[in-house]
Order: structure tokens, then sequence, then C-alpha cells
């Protein structure tokens, strides 16, 4: 029987797994998450990871490697998600689950609304957004756009099974 990756909280001290993960992805999915070419992750996971208040999730495989990472920031009353999923992993269903934890999470901090940051005319993301379960408000300014939805939408969703 194949196990499902779990997901599990990380912090600082996955670092090396993080950056190994971050090193697997293609350049243009890493444009996709962080809208810019990036350096080395070691330069700028450390302060990632460590930023107070927000909460760090991964999706771990069987052999302990990480192959997708979730992020909850907060800003005031809402709360911005980030997910990174591994090239060989995406269309599984990870940044989904990531999603839906990240939204407990957002609700148990008291965070009505979670919303994300991408790229306008980023095909990947906007056929997820027009699949999505939940309903999802847009804004586009100026090249990026805003998805938000409400953290009770998305605990309201079935989580998919393996969690």
């Amino acid at each position: 029987m194949r196990r499902e990756p779990r997901i599990i909280p990380i912090g600082p001290g996955d670092l090396a797994r993080t950056v190994a993960m971050h090193r697997r992805c293609s350049a243009q999915t890493l444009w996709s998450r962080y809208h810019r070419a990036m350096a080395d992750p070691r330069t700028y996971l450390p302060a990632l990871l460590s930023r107070p208040g927000s909460v760090h999730l991964a999706a771990r495989g069987a052999t302990g490697c990480i192959l997708a990472v979730g992020h909850l920031m907060p800003d005031h009353t809402a709360a911005e998600v980030a997910l990174l999923v591994e090239d060989s992993w995406q269309g599984r269903g990870l940044g989904t689950r990531l999603l839906q934890h990240l939204g407990e999470h957002a609700r148990a901090g008291g965070w009505t609304t979670i919303y994300g940051l991408f790229l306008a005319g980023d095909g990947r993301i906007d056929a997820m957004l027009r699949h999505a379960p939940v309903p999802v408000q847009r804004r586009e300014e100026g090249g990026a756009v805003t998805a938000s939805v409400s953290a009770h939408d998305l605990m309201a969703h079935p989580s998919t099974p393996g969690r």
C-alpha cells in the first residue's frame, strides 16, 4: 500500500530539507512562487521559516523528503498564504491539502480571510482557482492578482483523504 505524503509543521530546524526541495524546483516554478529570480535558497529561507507569528507546513514523503511547503503569514486581520510544490509532485493535490491545513490554522488564529498573490497570466494558478471548491475573490492590479478566500469556506470544504 502506497503511503500518502503527510502534512507536518516545519521551522528553522527543517532548513536543509526545505532548501533541497527548492533546489529540485524548476526556475518557472520558483518564478511562479516568488515572482522574481531567486538567489540561493539558503539566503532567504531562514528568515521565512523563522518569521514571528507565521505557520509553516510541509508535505513530507515516505522517505522524509519535503515535497511541498505552505506558509501562512499574518497581515492584520487577514493572512497571506504562499505555496510551493516540487515540479514532479504538482497536480497531485498537495497544494490543496496544504491550503486546507493552513485554512484551519488561519481560522484558529482568528484570521477571517486568506489571500495569495500571483502573476497575471499564470495559467497553472488560474486553472487551479477556476476549479477551487470555494468562492475565490480576485483583484488584478499592475500585473499581479490577489486571490482571497474566507477561512471559514476553506474549513467547510471536505478534506482530502490521507491527511
